[in-house]
């Protein structure tokens, strides 16, 4: 039997460890610190629009405390400013059938990217042979050791899945692939495999330029002006490079055949995405690098600028490096600090 092990146990990668738990797929998490004494002792309380349980789990802190064979899948689920790591932690892991080790987990095993931005992809080739992109649409919250919540109806989320790059496909990804749409469905997520899973994420990128600005003002604050603004740079660079991304019309119709966002019963309404999340724990680092400044990458690379994502990007690396909190800038300082 497969066995899922979810390499960062936060909004993402514990939401769905936790929902292929309940669903009888087998599941390992791996954690740290608090967080993981909380799963080992308590377990993962999953909070959801439908519900409040509290799932036993198998927690781990890293490779040395699992044995490692061929059917296990990796899913990499940090945010992306963690993900070198932890892939370099795990790449080396031995894989073993009965006593004898056949070879490392970056030879042998798949590594599932569920990570925001597009950088994960290739931070993930330098370490394993098999990566499977995964654009996440799953609207979660990660505060509390031990606990996350799900605020998607009448499904957990949406995952588009596929080979990077998707040219290399075969008929061992095909059957990986399938199994996963066959099997996670049954969790409450939705999986499709698109011929390019790439544009889905490019077109997720985006979206998410919008986290810092969040971030920074408070998940109330009126940032649609903002937004546009860095959202029609963006756009304009990934046409400039000619990096494809789905169109808004297709993203749409894929969200409207999905799931909504709703509010979790006894928790705040103004809960906010994974880079407010980062400020609000204080964790001393967002992934605005590789979201925002992403565009700046590839701008710089054509010889061009994005003023406005490497501006951003730099106040919420820094508002994170000070300890600030959501909400430390109002939304007319933010816009006059961008030349907006």
């Amino acid at each position: 039997m497969t066995r899922y092990i979810l390499i960062g146990a936060g909004a993402i990668g514990g939401s769905l460890g936790g929902r292929l738990t309940q669903a009888g797929e087998k599941v390992v998490l791996v954690a740290r610190g608090e967080h993981l004494e909380v799963l080992r002792r308590r377990g993962l309380r999953l909070r959801s629009v439908d519900g409040d349980e509290t799932v036993q789990v198998r927690a781990i802190g890293g490779p040395e405390e699992i044995e490692l064979v061929d059917e296990d899948v990796l899913v990499l689920a940090t945010k992306t400013q963690q993900a070198t790591e932890a892939l370099a932690q795990w790449a080396d892991a031995p894989v073993r059938s009965g006593a004898a080790v056949i070879g490392t987990a970056g030879e042998r095993l798949p590594m599932l990217t569920a990570l925001n931005g597009v950088a994960g992809e290739q931070l993930a080739l330098r370490y394993f042979a098999r990566v499977y992109g995964v654009c996440v649409w799953m609207p979660t919250v990660h505060l509390q050791p031990g606990e996350v919540l799900i605020a998607g109806t009448p499904i957990a989320g949406m995952l588009h899945i596929g080979r990077v790059p998707a040219a290399l496909t075969d008929e061992a990804d095909r059957r990986l692939l399938a199994q996963v749409q066959e099997t996670w469905p049954r969790a409450g997520v939705a999986v499709r495999l698109p011929a390019d899973v790439m544009s889905w994420k490019y077109r997720k990128l985006i979206s998410n330029l919008a986290n810092a600005f969040e971030a920074l003002t408070g998940p109330s604050a009126d940032l649609s002006r903002l937004v546009a603004a860095a959202n029609g740079e963006a756009r304009q660079v990934l046409d400039a490079a000619g990096i494809a991304y789905t169109s808004d019309a297709e993203e749409q119709a894929a969200r409207e055949q999905s799931f909504s966002k709703s509010s979790v019963p006894g928790t705040p309404t103004d809960l906010g995405g994974s880079t407010w999340q980062s400020l609000s724990r204080g964790t001393g680092n967002v992934e605005s690098d590789y979201l925002n400044g992403e565009i700046s990458l590839i701008a710089h690379r054509l010889g061009q600028s994005a003023p406005i994502n490497a501006g951003v990007a730099a106040l919420a690396r820094r508002a994170a490096a000070r300890g600030q909190r959501p909400g430390s800038i109002s939304v007319d300082e933010l816009s006059r600090l961008l030349g907006l």
